[in-house]
């Protein structure tokens, strides 16, 4: 079975993460390692190491995925991308550390020098993030984004090419995000659609690229390129691709995570909707 979870956050100490996740009956959850909206943190302490992996083991949790810092972008035409290298190459240290083998990352905004060129920056900076972090386990998921402004990874081709440009590297793989896919243009709303977004993953990448799923409704129509989430079921996308996802054996000890929002209970909601799903 897919393995179903959240988001979650690790105010007051990572291994709080953790003790949320329980809370909320979580498989699987998603963590930032650092603050997300600064470049630098401290260097993790081994005692903050140690209660983290001895929590994580002893909890019924079966997987955690860390989500890189947002200012991290590794196709900047500028000063950014040697600064993204570096913090880049942080977060798989701590993931590292922290015995987390999968890091979500934005493969970045082009910043208006055209997708061939910021593809180009892309390989550049993952294949020397790549070199530089020989030996290390943690995986690098690239994204599906919404098409939002310069962004790379809008369609299933860019991050193939991404990750073709990286001699298909063991340690690449892929995010699904149901709403970026949508707004980008994908149509997720059919059983029929469903198998055929799956279908074009499979010929394109490999389904063992997948290495997690964000689920999250779209408040915004297909093909709008806005990243909106919203809700299950209460947005653009309605039920059926969640349904599909949690129940596609392809899918088996995948984390499927949400990304919706928290207010008024959202994520014991979402939770819930997805359990009855799946059937219990």
């Amino acid at each position: 079975m897919a393995f179903i979870g959240s988001h979650v956050s690790v105010a007051g100490g990572l291994w709080l993460a953790i003790e949320r996740g329980e809370a909320l009956n979580c498989e699987a959850i998603q963590i930032f390692t650092k603050n997300q909206l600064q470049w630098k943190a401290s260097p993790l302490p081994l005692h903050v190491c140690e209660r983290f992996y001895r929590s994580y083991r002893e909890s019924s949790i079966h997987s955690i995925v860390a989500h890189a810092s947002y200012l991290i972008n590794i196709a900047a035409p500028d000063g950014i991308w040697e600064k993204s290298i570096q913090a880049l190459k942080d977060e798989l240290e701590r993931c590292e550390q922290l015995g987390i083998d999968a890091l979500v990352l934005h493969p970045g905004s082009h910043r208006g020098e055209g997708t061939e060129r910021g593809i180009a920056t892309a390989v550049c900076a993952l294949r020397r993030v790549l070199s530089e972090t020989e030996g290390q386990r943690t995986k690098i998921l690239l994204e599906t984004m919404s098409g939002q402004g310069d962004a790379l990874g809008t369609t299933l081709q860019e991050l193939e090419r991404l990750i073709d440009g990286c001699g298909a590297h063991r340690r690449l793989g892929i995010c699904l995000d149901t709403c970026h896919l949508f707004a980008a243009g994908m149509e997720l709303r059919t059983v029929d659609s469903y198998r055929r977004l799956v279908d074009a993953v499979e010929r394109r990448l490999g389904l063992d690229r997948v290495g997690c799923w964000h689920l999250n409704d779209s408040r915004e129509p297909r093909g709008s390129r806005k990243d909106r989430h919203s809700n299950l079921g209460e947005g653009e996308l309605g039920l059926v691709p969640f349904s599909c996802i949690v129940n596609d054996i392809r899918w088996e000890q995948t984390p499927c995570l949400l990304e919706t929002p928290k207010a008024d209970d959202g994520d014991l909601k979402n939770l819930a909707l997805l359990r009855k799903m799946r059937g219990w």
